[in-house]
C-alpha cells in the first residue's frame, strides 16, 4: 500500500509520517503543495490520496482512480471538501480523522474569554503603550448565557469545560445527546438565537447549515451577541457579519475560520494583495479576533490526524472495516 500525501508540512506532519509508515509497513510520496491539475501524478500507483481540506473537483478523482487511487484521506474532521458523490459513484472510500476534540473547546472558550475582556484592544493599545483603562472594561464569563450550536465530540467537550465556569448553557442540536443534558438545556435553534449573549458554532458544513448565521438569525439575537465560530467558515455570511458588526449589534466576534479560506490559510502572504474583501474588513474591527484556522493545531492532534490515515490506509490492506470512512 502507498499513500500520496498532499500539503504536507516537514516541519510538524513529516517526521509522524516517517513514524508511521515504518510501523505499519505502508509507503509514501509526498509534496508541500496543494493538489491541482499540475501534480496530480504524484498520485500515480498509489492507493490512496491524503489532504488537508483544500478545493478538490470531481475531475480530480477520476484521474486519481485512474492513476490507481481508491480511497481519499482528509487530514480534518471536515470532509465537505471532498466531491462525496462522486467518490461513492468511483466506488472510493473517503476517510477523516476524528482527532482529540479538547483542543478545539478549549481554543472556543479562548476566543470567548478575549472578546470579553477586549484583549485584541487591550494588547493593541499596549503595543502603543496605551495603558489607560477607558473602554477597555470587561465582562465575566459566568455572568453569560452560552449557547452551543451543535453537540457532536466538540460541542460535548465545550459543554462539560464551560460548566466549570458556572454559566448558563443553552444546546441545540437536531440529535440531543444524554451526557449533555446534565450540563446544558436543550432549545430550538430560534430561542438559542433570543437568549444567548456568546454563541459558539460546532456543526458541520452542509447545505442545511449553510449561512445559518445570517442577516435574518442575526436579527433575532440579542444586542450585543457575541459569535464564536471554531467549525466551518460558512456557516457564516460575512457581508451579513459585518453588517451586524458596523450596527453594534454584534459586540465581538471570535472567529477561527472564514469563508473563501482555501489557498489562503496556512501559505505565506505576506506583502500581498489578498483577494478576500471580507477578510480585510474583519481584521479591521476592534473587536473582531481572526486567528488562520488554528483551534485544532497542538502535538497531539497532528500525530493523531497522520495517525488515522494509516489506520485507514492498513485497513483497507487487511480487507477490515475502516473506522474514519464517512461513506459507511
Amino acid at each position: 500500500m502507498k499513500i500520496a500525501f498532499y500539503a504536507l508540512r516537514d516541519f510538524d506532519e513529516l517526521p509522524f509520517v516517517e513514524k508511521f509508515s515504518k510501523q505499519y509497513g505502508i509507503d509514501f510520496v509526498w509534496t508541500a503543495a496543494y493538489p491541482d491539475e499540475n501534480n496530480l501524478d504524484l498520485a500515480r500507483g498509489c492507493d490512496a490520496v491524503s489532504c488537508t481540506p483544500c478545493r478538490m473537483t470531481e475531475g480530480m478523482l477520476d484521474t486519481w482512480y485512474g492513476y490507481g487511487v481508491r480511497s481519499i484521506l482528509t487530514r480534518s474532521i471536515g470532509f465537505d471538501h471532498v466531491p462525496l458523490a462522486k467518490a461513492r459513484a468511483l466506488g472510493m472510500t473517503v476517510s477523516n480523522t476524528p482527532y482529540p476534540t479538547d483542543c478545539v473547546a478549549d481554543y472556543a472558550i479562548m476566543l470567548m474569554l478575549l472578546c470579553l475582556r477586549q484583549m485584541k484592544q487591550i494588547m493593541i493599545r499596549a503595543e502603543a503603550q496605551d495603558f489607560t483603562l477607558r473602554n477597555k472594561m470587561g465582562r465575566n464569563l459566568e455572568d453569560m448565557t452560552i449557547g452551543v450550536a451543535g453537540t457532536g465530540h466538540i460541542g460535548q467537550v465545550l459543554i462539560r469545560h464551560l460548566q466549570g465556569f458556572g454559566c448558563r448553557i443553552l444546546a441545540y442540536d437536531k440529535y440531543r445527546n444524554e451526557g449533555v443534558k446534565q450540563y446544558a438545556s436543550y432549545v430550538d435553534l430560534d430561542t438559542l438565537w433570543k437568549e444567548s449573549d456568546i454563541i459558539s458554532l460546532h456543526l458541520p458544513s452542509n447545505p442545511e447549515t449553510f449561512h445559518m448565521v445570517n442577516a435574518e438569525s442575526l436579527a433575532k439575537m440579542k444586542d450585543g451577541v457575541i459569535l464564536i465560530n471554531t467549525a466551518r467558515g460558512n456557516l457564516i455570511d460575512s457581508g451579513a457579519l459585518i453588517d451586524a458588526l458596523k450596527r453594534k449589534k454584534v459586540s465581538a466576534a471570535g472567529l477561527d475560520l472564514i469563508e473563501k479560506e482555501y489557498g489562503l490559510y496556512y501559505e505565506f502572504h505576506a506583502g500581498e494583495a489578498l483577494d478576500n474583501d471580507e477578510l480585510y474588513m474583519l481584521r479591521s474591527f476592534p473587536n473582531v479576533i481572526v486567528s488562520p484556522h488554528m483551534a485544532f493545531y497542538v502535538e497531539s492532534t497532528v500525530a493523531g490526524m497522520i495517525s488515522d490515515n494509516f489506520v485507514s490506509t492498513d485497513a483497507r490492506a487487511r480487507g477490515t472495516a475502516d473506522p474514519y470512512n464517512v461513506l459507511k
